[in-house]
């Protein structure tokens, strides 16, 4: 029998706070076999470095191909190294105790499979998300401006309007006047088509979202309207941009976007740390430390700052502890390295307010990820919590009050989940 600190965790209902889900036609329709399900997350990543070959993984992969087993087969090895990293462990999860797997074989599988089939059904991933991974709703970055009701669940899933093209400098004439019928032709036009996308989808967005740190620094600096307009002539006469003119632009709006946040009441989630795949990580982009300025400029914007900034996590601690306008993400860091995310809510709880942390967003695009992703937060959580406990450093209800705040309430404080639900039901 569990502690009264896991037995809350574990039947507390969660706020998820990043996914980037598929919508539902594509799960119903488009969806996953139970290979694709199990190893199309963040694994591959890991089993790569660990030796598979592109050509082992397609086959993995390939659903044209019905036989499990031998799929599984051509990774096996490289699985067998990669079982205790926490994307290992994720499928694991997945396959023990969402599948009910008691290994990994061609059996076992074609049962896993026969279990995904019922799933894939309308109404089967709000199931999967709200009753077995026990989510209050989930925050999804579907890539795009548009936040519209979802109809397999109103209430429940909530979207990102999408600013990255934006911060990457990358303005898009032909879409910005079939989304708000504005031709921009210069500085003051762009601005007018950005005020539109937010009068449009502003109050049904539950945030603002920007994973520009793939594509260049978390480096801001601010940039003045003569120098951005004659940027933005050249790119829209067809220039291709080079490096400073790209960042100079996408520092400009960058910070419209920050400005039109405040407007909107909707915190800017901001993706810090560590690339997804393999081969290409430039490390000096990603310290969420190069974020300071931007955050000192925009004092009354809520800074979300995702995936703990790893490996910088100790940088993130001390954003966290100086701005009252950020706060830090668990999302995805929990499956990245659910030791070192462990070792960060320990080392957040000593050093920084108690409601400036959220504790999960599984980041993937399948619901059975995402329910496994959350059984891995909820058990890493307690450990964090009970590892406090049993240094005599909190009580078990001093715990269990923060773990509440973890895992809802501080999201409850941050979005305004409230309106956002409403202005989808009006919409």
């Amino acid at each position: 029998m569990g502690t009264d600190l896991s037995q809350h965790i574990e039947s507390l209902s969660l706020i998820d706070t990043h996914e980037h889900l598929r919508k539902e036609r594509d799960w119903v329709e488009d969806g996953p076999d139970i290979l694709q399900a199990l190893f199309g997350n963040y694994v591959p990543a890991d089993l790569i470095t660990a030796g598979a070959s592109r050509a082992d993984l397609d086959r993995l992969t390939d659903a044209a191909d019905p036989d499990f087993g031998a799929r599984f087969e051509a990774i096996r090895p490289a699985f067998e190294t990669t079982r205790f990293t926490g994307y290992g462990e994720a499928v694991t999860i997945l396959a023990r105790e969402v599948y009910g797997m008691s290994e990994f074989s061609g059996d076992e599988l074609q049962k896993a499979q026969q279990k995904l089939t019922t799933w894939r059904q309308p109404g089967g991933r709000y199931k999967l998300l709200s009753e077995v991974g026990k989510l209050d709703h989930v925050q999804t970055d579907d890539f795009c401006w548009p936040c519209v009701p979802d109809d397999s669940g109103v209430d429940f899933f909530l979207y990102d309007l999408s600013w990255a093209g934006f911060c990457n400098g990358q303005v898009d004439p032909a879409a910005l006047a079939g989304e708000t019928d504005i031709t921009v032709t210069n500085l003051a036009s762009l601005k007018q088509a950005m005020e539109a996308i937010f009068a449009q989808y502003g109050p049904s967005a539950i945030a603002v979202k920007a994973q520009h740190a793939y594509n260049r620094t978390l480096r801001w600096q601010e940039r003045n309207d003569a120098d951005a307009e004659r940027v933005l002539t050249r790119s829209l006469k067809g220039e291709e941009l080079d490096e400073p003119s790209r960042l100079l632009l996408g520092d400009w709006c960058w910070a419209r976007g920050c400005e039109l946040a405040i407007e909107y009441n909707l915190p800017f989630k901001i993706h810090t740390g560590y690339y997804a795949g393999n081969d290409r990580m430039p490390v000096d982009r990603i310290k969420s430390g190069h974020l300071s300025p931007l955050l000192a400029r925009y004092l009354d914007c809520r800074f979300v700052l995702m995936h703990i900034a790893y490996p910088y996590s100790g940088e993130l601690v001390s954003l966290a502890k100086h701005y009252r306008n950020v706060y830090a993400d668990l999302c995805w860091a929990w499956s990245i390295d659910p030791y070192s995310a462990c070792d960060f809510v320990r080392r957040f709880i000593h050093a920084v307010p108690a409601n400036k942390l959220f504790a999960f967003g599984g980041d993937t695009s399948w619901p059975t990820s995402s329910v496994a992703y959350a059984i891995q937060a909820r058990r890493w959580l307690t450990r964090a919590l009970q590892g406090e406990i049993d240094d005599g450093l909190l009580t078990e209800v001093e715990s269990i009050e923060l773990a509440t705040r973890f895992m809802r309430g501080n999201q409850e404080a941050c979005f305004d989940i409230a309106g956002t639900r409403q202005a989808l039901k009006a919409g």
